[in-house]
């Protein structure tokens, strides 16, 4: 499989700008210390629906013909990608009908309502997600949309990383967590086209570290447990996402569950903002191996900022 082209990259970015925010950019003296390295924070906590799924969602739904737009769109998802495709739905006037699994926080399911999407619960597992999914699309005509795995989604996703490199064009390395790598993926076609020989790598937790096995494998692996605190990272790569990642991905790093707490903790006392787990594991990446990125600049997309307050890991 090909690299998605230049041509469609630009014209992703064209079609995605007016619908979301451009997110800004934070540093720390005090963390660039610590880590040895410049950093650059991508702060798509404060994107619409608080995560860069937002992005991936509006590219999806705004290449539906009118015929599809006029069955909606269905999805499954724990939570980010279930709030984006229904605030993006809600804003171009299309239904959108969402799986949720049973063990999804609660916040995110609030918020899904909230955007107007019509929920359905799901068993916790990915077949019954599917199955759930499949069964609606079957009532309703309505288009499916792979919150990772989607090339349209991929693309969109990528726009977070060509606006970092749009402000930091000389960036050595942009780091993001991966869990479907669908923000992998369109990160890595961001820098490939746009970077300065701008090194892609992931930060992955230990107890869910399939992309990790699959680069070595040179196939996609499957986790059999995922007992992870960054619940956006429990799912799988994808046929579409995984070529570009084995093409253009250097390193997944993993990491401990006390390391993620530890780094979430240090973004939350020293950029004051709200991040939620999953986005912490590339910070946590960078810092389990400061000598090799010792002195160098490195952007860190920060997914999301959807927590539960009243459950924090620290």
């Amino acid at each position: 499989m090909s690299i998605p082209s230049k041509i469609d990259f630009i014209n992703t970015v064209a079609r995605v700008s007016p619908y979301v925010h451009q997110t800004p950019v934070v540093t720390s003296r005090l963390l660039n210390e610590i880590s040895g390295t410049q950093l650059y924070f991508k702060c798509e906590n404060f994107q619409k629906m608080g995560a860069f799924k937002m992005r991936g969602a509006v590219n999806a739904i705004l290449q539906l013909s009118d015929v599809q737009k006029q069955s909606g769109v269905v999805t499954h998802s724990s939570g980010n990608f279930a709030q984006a495709v229904s605030l993006a739905a809600k804003n171009l006037n299309i239904p959108a009908y969402i799986v949720m699994p049973s063990n999804a926080p609660k916040v995110k399911v609030d918020a899904v309502k909230s955007y107007g999407g019509k929920i359905t619960i799901s068993k916790p597992t990915i077949e019954s997600r599917e199955e759930e999914a499949a069964k609606i699309q079957e009532q309703t005509g309505a288009t499916f949309l792979h919150p990772s795995n989607n090339m349209d989604v991929i693309l969109g996703q990528g726009t977070a990383a060509f606006e970092l490199l749009d402000k930091h064009p000389d960036l050595d390395v942009i780091a993001t967590p991966v869990g479907g790598g669908g923000l992998l993926a369109g990160t890595a076609v961001a820098a490939h086209y746009f970077g300065n020989n701008c090194q892609i790598i992931a930060g992955e937790p230990f107890e869910a570290d399939d992309a990790f096995r699959s680069l070595e494998a040179g196939i996609i692996q499957y986790n059999e447990t995922a007992n992870t605190v960054a619940d956006g990272l429990r799912t799988h790569l994808g046929n579409h996402n995984f070529p570009i990642i084995q093409e253009l991905v250097s390193q997944i790093i993993r990491v401990e569950e006390d390391e993620i707490i530890a780094a979430m903790r240090l973004l939350w006392e020293r950029l004051k903002i709200i991040i939620e787990p999953s986005c912490a594991v590339p910070f946590a990446a960078i810092l389990r191996e400061k000598e090799q990125f010792k002195g160098k600049k490195i952007g860190i997309i920060l997914s999301g900022g959807n927590v539960d307050l009243s459950n924090l890991p620290f």
